[in-house]
């Protein structure tokens, strides 16, 4: 197995822009120890004053490439100016400085702490675009049209065809055939949804069927030491921000490779940090399951102690137990107990539960798909009602699909006993429209959206088919 690793770390690995890194030219700083005008605090010896193009050239005009000063231009306000010697030319770029930021070019998002690394760090892009075209190039027509033989698809192969066979298990046989009439809206909902479960069959060529599919969620990185692209194999060039990091799954690629990586992250449970505030989408695929643990265990809590209870998911539970709960759940995850709290008090459950739903990054009803959702009360009958909410339905990515069906079918079931708890349908819709419904904070009046919200959890059998 360890030959095997190393034969592919030696085949993954390619040192051709390394290598060209390498020769770039390094920084040299030109002195000014002796100036007749004040020097900026924040600029040490390499600040040559206000002096013009003509003065500058004659002072860079025999010195090596990586040569550089920093000077203030004749009427400059508001920056300075770095002038570099490249390919025998001196380069004139405008600079500036904040405490908070460092050193950054207008027309660059990098920042740097020191003049030192921002030249490098320029040097070896310029050289990189001289020199390494022709590769980089060629990367990118390679990685466009063949991630089926890079390394992201060679190391997680097999990962991949095992979470693809348990999405086909538990989405395509336990959502799409389970006991649905002949319109079968759950199949239209797969088809028609990006970035959620595409139910193709696996095929005799080699090819990973594209059944599991979640985008990565890149940022812009610096790494420390040397650093390779995991989808093309070849070096991350530069000394700050690299390339980009997915935040979910930490795989890293160059900028312009990243946008060919197939949507097929698999996030790594060691960097979930709890479950609280976690993105739904994420946290599903990270369990490998249609619906988040936490959701499930306070709804059999809920309905085991509450059904009857008074003023059920009114009443607040108190905030200390809540916070405990809820940090137990962050810790322990699904080894943690609530059956002995929720027979002491059920509405520490019920502010959990409304509590992680009110803390996810997409509510359950997205963004995207709020608008569809009110439309659907502008019309008169209720028969179109349903039907303008099943297409509204659509627009939800898949897991928030299986969790609002869930969710809206377990507060059917509380409001089955209004007589006793005193919470019909429209108690609850008032109670969980801030929670469920992508709404602004400094939006009070939430009159449509409870009408809208009262008449999913009325009719959710019907919407839901």
């Amino acid at each position: 197995m360890a030959s095997e690793c190393l034969l592919l770390s030696q085949k993954m690995w390619k040192p051709e822009l390394y290598k060209i890194q390498l020769e770039a030219p390094t920084p040299k700083a030109i002195l000014c120890k002796k100036l007749n005008e004040p020097r900026p605090e924040f600029y040490g010896y390499e600040y040559h004053g206000t002096i013009d193009h003509k003065d500058c050239e004659a002072r860079l005009s025999k010195e090596p490439d990586g040569a550089y000063l920093i000077r203030k231009s004749p009427g400059a306000e508001d920056y300075w100016t770095l002038s570099l010697r490249f390919e025998k030319k001196t380069k004139h770029f405008k600079i500036y400085y904040t405490i908070s930021k460092g050193y950054f070019l207008k027309e660059n998002f990098k920042r740097f702490d020191t003049i030192h690394d921002l030249v490098a760090d320029g040097l070896v892009d310029f050289y990189m675009r001289l020199h390494a075209g022709p590769i980089i190039q060629q990367l990118l027509c390679q990685t466009k049209t063949c991630y089926e033989q890079s390394p992201y698809m060679t190391l997680n192969r097999r990962k991949l065809r095992a979470l693809s066979g348990e999405l086909r298990k538990s989405s395509k046989l336990s959502i799409l055939n389970d006991n649905l009439p002949a319109v079968d809206i759950h199949e239209d909902f797969v088809n028609n949804v990006a970035a959620n479960v595409l139910t193709i069959e696996t095929s005799n060529d080699g090819v990973l069927p594209e059944v599991y599919e979640k985008h990565h969620v890149f940022k812009t990185h610096t790494f420390k030491g040397l650093n390779w692209c995991e989808f093309c194999a070849n070096f991350l060039w530069g000394f700050t921000s690299q390339g980009v990091k997915c935040e979910d799954c930490a795989f890293v690629a160059h900028i312009k490779c990243s946008e060919f990586v197939p949507a097929k992250c698999v996030p790594d449970l060691k960097r979930l940090r709890g479950i609280f505030g976690v993105d739904l989408t994420k946290l599903v695929t990270a369990h490998k399951c249609k619906i988040p643990f936490i959701i499930l265990k306070c709804v059999e809590e809920i309905e085991r102690h509450g059904m009857l209870q008074e003023g059920i998911y009114r009443i607040s539970g108190f905030a200390d137990e809540i916070d405990a709960l809820k940090m137990a759940l962050d810790k322990d995850g699904e080894k943690a107990d609530m059956s002995a709290l929720a027979n002491c008090n059920v509405n520490v459950i019920t502010g959990v539960l409304k509590l992680y739903l009110r803390l996810l990054p997409v509510p359950l009803i997205t963004f995207n798909s709020h608008p569809s959702f009110m439309y659907s009360m502008t019309h008169k009958t209720v028969g179109e009602q349903i039907l303008s909410l099943r297409e509204a339905i659509k627009q939800l990515p898949l897991a928030h699909f299986n969790c609002l069906k869930y969710i809206l079918e377990h507060l059917h079931r509380i409001a089955s006993h209004h007589a006793i708890n005193k919470m019909n349908v429209s108690n609850l819709a008032t109670v969980f429209a801030p929670t469920l419904i992508a709404t602004p904070q400094h939006m009070t009046d939430l009159s449509e959206e409870i009408s809208m919200l009262t008449a999913l959890i009325e009719h959710c059998y019907a919407v839901f088919l």
